[in-house]
Formats: structure tokens, sequence, C-alpha cells
């Protein structure tokens, strides 16, 4: 039996192994996309949504009644009363030394008591109030979520960038290395200076310097998505345009908005605050003591209920409250002003800069193909030795250098469109995948 469990831990420990890979690798944007909405960067922002929740209904708790028990003993330096007593019933007492009084050194209660708001208009305000902070908080949710998708998308398609360049890196090297092989046979022959070798060697060397340092930028773009989503990406996602980026009235500033929004329902409440204020309030209380004329234990029970009419006269406190929540307001309008200037005038440059990206895009493909063809007849000079080795070499740079814009431009592309879905919040799993 313990031969088979061994073995069943086995199989578990392996099939678990095999498994792994799958959970932390993803295959597609939609799954990137979907493990950050799980990942605590998201659920950061649950949880500030959950507190706004339970915020708001603090607020609206406020207009139910309070209700205590309570159990309490007195000890006292003279017999005291135990309840208020009407004068003749009093009388009625001292005349007979046997009815037991309820006068006492030791007395023992217990009841209850309960308070609640009849009329108290701040409250309703302030259940406002918490409403507008739990839209803001889930409006700021929903806007992090699609910047930090908007980070995604940027990250990918620098990764897509990295590697064409390192694949165009790669087709340099392997001609530098066949062109290495003609210039040594020429140089062991005579035919060619010994510098002509060293010039071809740095040239393989400087592509070797820029590999590394895009295994350097490859390695920073895991760790931007491994951040956000938990899962390592070796290879980048191919990425796809399904829709549009629609303008609209900046909804990326709702939540200053919302927020905006609450803190004038808080100079409302704190107003309000000085209207008057009906309360209800009523207790029930149960005696047992010993009565200080012959000892005899005696109960009684004491009960009330009432309104109570709060009137504010003077409150300096609650005006600088006012003053305060005012200025709070005008600090949010001012700030809303300045971001909503700087994100128009920053959504108008992207809008402008989009088509002349894919001008460029076109353009540095028709270029890369001119290079191209320039290369390979500068590799026959070179060969028949019509082109010198420096020539030569700004030739093979220019090809690299071509398709390095090329590839740039469009990762730029897929960098103003996020931009531009961030700015306007939209929402990116309409417009890649």
């Amino acid at each position: 039996m313990e031969s088979t469990n061994k073995k069943t831990s086995a199989v578990a420990k392996i099939a678990a192994s095999l498994l792994l890979p799958w959970a932390l690798y993803a295959q597609s944007i939609p799954e990137l996309f979907d493990a950050l909405k799980t990942h605590a960067q998201t659920r950061s922002d649950e949880m500030q949504v959950k507190k706004s929740e339970v915020y708001k209904d603090m607020a609206t708790s406020k207009l139910y009644p309070k209700i205590n028990l309570f159990g309490k003993y007195d000890n006292y330096s003279t017999p005291t009363g135990m309840l208020p007593i009407p004068p003749n019933e009093l009388l009625g007492m001292v005349k007979d030394p046997n009815v037991a009084q309820p006068f006492t050194y030791n007395n023992y209660r217990a009841g209850g008591e309960f308070t609640m708001p009849i009329f108290v208009k701040s409250i309703y305000t302030v259940a406002d109030k918490a409403s507008a902070m739990q839209e803001s908080a889930e409006a700021k949710k929903r806007i992090n979520l699609i910047k930090n998708q908007a980070i995604i998308v940027g990250a990918n398609a620098n990764y897509n960038y990295l590697v064409a360049l390192e694949k165009s890196l790669e087709g340099k090297e392997k001609s530098l290395l066949e062109t290495q092989k003609t210039v040594k046979i020429k140089v062991d022959n005579g035919r060619a200076p010994a510098s002509a070798l060293y010039k071809i060697n740095d040239g393989l060397n400087q592509v070797a310097i820029a590999k590394n340092n895009i295994a350097l930028q490859r390695e920073s773009i895991i760790s931007t998505i491994e951040g956000l989503t938990g899962i390592v990406i070796k290879e980048p996602i191919a990425m796809e345009q399904i829709g549009d980026v629609h303008s609209n009235a900046l909804e990326s500033l709702n939540p200053l908005r919302k927020k905006i929004e609450a803190d004038r329902l808080s100079i409302r409440s704190e107003q309000e605050k000085l209207y008057p204020a009906l309360f209800a309030h009523g207790s029930y209380t149960f005696m047992r003591a010993k009565a200080y004329n012959n000892h005899d234990y005696t109960n009684e029970h004491y009960g009330n209920i009432g309104l109570t009419l709060n009137i504010p006269i003077v409150a300096m406190d609650q005006y600088d409250e006012i003053s305060l929540n005012e200025l709070e307001v005008q600090s949010g309008e001012v700030e809303l002003e300045k971001q909503s200037s700087e994100l128009t005038a920053k959504a108008h440059m992207l809008q402008s800069s989009l088509p002349l990206i894919e001008n460029s895009q076109e353009l540095y493909t028709q270029s890369v193909q001119n290079k191209k063809e320039l290369l390979k007849i500068a590799k026959l000079n070179y060969t028949s030795g019509r082109l010198s080795t420096e020539e030569y070499l700004r030739y093979e740079d220019d090809v690299v250098s071509e398709e390095a814009k090329l590839f740039k431009a469009k990762a730029d592309r897929w960098q103003v469109l996020m931009q531009l879905a961030v700015i306007y919040a939209n929402n990116i799993e309409e417009i890649v995948q």
C-alpha cells in the first residue's frame, strides 16, 4: 500500500511539472489580458471598490436605530434613590416601615436603550457622497485595467521590434561571415591588407554587441509583462488590430470627475450639519437592591421614551470644514481643467501622427528593398576589389539601420494606438487580439 502511494505521488509530481509551463506561458494577447484581470495589480483596485462599498453601507447604516443592552452596579456612600418616586407614594412608604423603600447603598441594574435619527439631513447626502466615491473607484479600476492592457500591448510590440531587429542583425552577421572567409583567403595570399580582415572582424563584434543589448532589453520587456500578469513570455505574441479607437469626452478623466462630484456633496453634507436634527431615544431599566430602611430586597423597573431636537447655533469648526471642502472642490476643478487640456492636446498630436507613422512604414519598406539591392551590388564590387572595406561595411550598416527604422515604426504605431485607447478609455480587447 505504501509503495502504491509513493508511485501515485511521483506520478502527480511529474504531471504537475509537465503542466506548470502551460500555466506560466501565454500564446495570445487575450490570455495575457485574462491573467491581468486575476493578478494582484487588478485585485488591488478591486479592494478599493469593495472599500467604497463598505463606506456607502456605513453611511446608510446611520439611518438605523442603535440598540444597546447594559448591566450596571453602583455603590453609594449614602442611601440613594433607585428611581424617581411620586411624593404621595413616598409618604405611604415612610409611614409603614415594613414596606421596602427604594433607597439603597448598592444598586444592581440591567436593561436596554435605543437612539434613532428621525430627521438628520446630512446622513442622506453623506450616503450620496459615498455612492459617488464608489463610482469613482469603479471608474479608476476600469482605467487602470485599460492602462495595464496598453502596457502589455506596447511591451509586446517592442518585443516584436527587438526580435525583428535581431533577425536583421543575424542576416548581417551571416553576410559578414561569408565575406570574412573571402577576405581571409585574400589576406593569406597577400592580395589584401590585414587591416581589411580586422575591419570585418570588428563589424562582427559590433553585431554581437548589438545582439547582447537586444537581449538585455528583451529581459526588461519580459519582466514588465510578468509583473502585470504573472506570465513569462519567451517569444513575442503575434498581434492583430480588430477595431479602431473611438473618440469620446476623455473618459479617462471619469475617476476625477466622480471625485469632484463627491467633494461637492461633501460641502453640502457639512452645510446640512448646521440644520436642526431630530432624534428619538428611549430606555428601560430593571433594578434590584436591598432597601436601606428594612434590608429587604426590592425590585423596581423604570422606562422612558422621547425626542431630542438639536439646533446648532454657533459651530466655528463646522464653518472651517465647509471652507476646506470648497477649496478641495476648486482644486479638483483646476486639476480637471489642466488634465483635460493636456490630454486633448496629446490626443490631437497622436491622431495627427498616426497617418504619418503609417506613411513612414511604407517609405521604410521601399527603402529597405532599395538598400538590400545596393548591398548586393556593393558586395560584388567589394569582392572584385572595386570598393573599399569601409564603404562595403557602410552598405551593410545601411540595411540594418533602415530595417530597424521600419520595425520601430511598426512598434510606434501600436504605442500610439494604445495611448489613444487609454486617453479615450476604449476597450482594448475590442481593438487588438
